[in-house]
């Protein structure tokens, strides 16, 4: 869509017919695509941005850089919201190529394939599976019973995805206007998961807003585990049962999270980290290789002795 076509359902003034393709964050933006900025503390990124058009308050507008619009609106974040409809992917397709399987694949009664999907060679999809459109599957990967794998994701070589897992949904993004209502941030981004990557059963991945939700090759996911959009796991990752994993969480390579453990969002955990059960990671962890645990989140080692501390009072 031109970028007056968007301001014009947008209810923005603006005259301008450059070509935009899509929306993003303000430093993955590029010259065809439209970002915003709600926040003051994203300052910095707003400077550097290449973003064709940026949606801003009006008290912001002497920071946006040369060669990006400023599209002057009084709720950033709610014209994000309206204007990621416009971007959003159809349900289902009507028209396409049928899904193409490679050989010595296996595939079981009651299985949905979707339009323009890919099934590479010696794979077992098993009854009840759902494959979206344009989905693509690796080799020798098996997708156990009533797996759903939404439209656009990418399922890498050798990976197992056990019962009732959903991977591709929609994360839980919505923008609430000053009376309460919820506008719903449409969620046009994928779910990328790389080789040897094992997910337990009735595990849930949402897909991204922006770009993709990143699952890094040789990860281990348990049963019941939530993985929030945009987040983004290095390789050879732990998440064992009931962990959850709020929006934009980046864990390097090889962390482990105990069960039960949680993070907020919008942090990243330092490589070779363990969390352990319960724990609740609210701020960005930089020191590799220490171990956590409790809430709020101490040292594994001062955990302990406070819980000895407790229990000698209590005695």
């Amino acid at each position: 869509m031109t970028l007056n076509e968007i301001s014009k359902v947008l209810e923005i003034n603006c005259k301008s017919n450059i070509e935009i393709t899509g929306l993003n964050t303000l430093l993955d933006s590029n010259s065809n695509e439209l970002t915003f900025l709600e926040n003051k503390k994203y300052i910095k990124d707003l400077v550097n941005t290449k973003a064709a058009a940026v949606l801003i308050k009006k008290e912001f507008l002497a920071e946006v850089p040369k060669g990006t619009i400023a599209l002057i609106c009084d709720e950033p974040y709610i014209k994000l919201a309206l204007a990621s409809k416009l971007f959003s992917q159809n349900v289902v397709e009507e028209s396409g190529k049928d899904c193409v399987v490679d050989k010595d694949t296996t595939i079981q009664p009651n299985v949905y394939l979707g339009k323009n999907a890919s099934i590479g060679s010696n794979c077992i999809i098993m009854a009840g599976a759902f494959i979206a459109d344009n989905v693509s599957i690796g080799n020798n990967t098996i997708i156990y019973p009533n797996v759903s794998i939404y439209r656009d994701c990418i399922i890498g070589n050798d990976c197992i995805i056990h019962s009732g897992t959903v991977i591709g949904c929609d994360g839980f993004g919505f923008a609430n206007t000053k009376d309460g209502k919820y506008i719903k941030i449409y969620q046009n981004g994928n779910v990328i998961i790389g080789n040897d990557v094992e997910i337990g059963a009735n595990s849930t991945i949402d897909r991204a807003v922006f770009k993709s939700t990143i699952i890094s090759n040789g990860v281990r996911i348990d049963n019941l585990v939530h993985i929030a959009h945009n987040c983004k796991l290095g390789v050879g990752c732990i998440l064992t049962g009931q962990v959850g994993l709020a929006g934009s969480t980046t864990l390097h390579e090889y962390v482990v999270m105990g069960g039960q453990s949680a993070t907020a969002g919008h942090l990243e955990i330092a490589p070779f980290t363990t969390i352990a059960a319960r724990g609740g990671v609210t701020k960005t962890i930089k020191e590799p290789k220490k171990q956590w645990a409790g809430f709020p989140l101490m040292d594994h080692k001062t955990w302990l002795k406070l819980q000895s501390k407790i229990t000698k009072l209590l005695k």
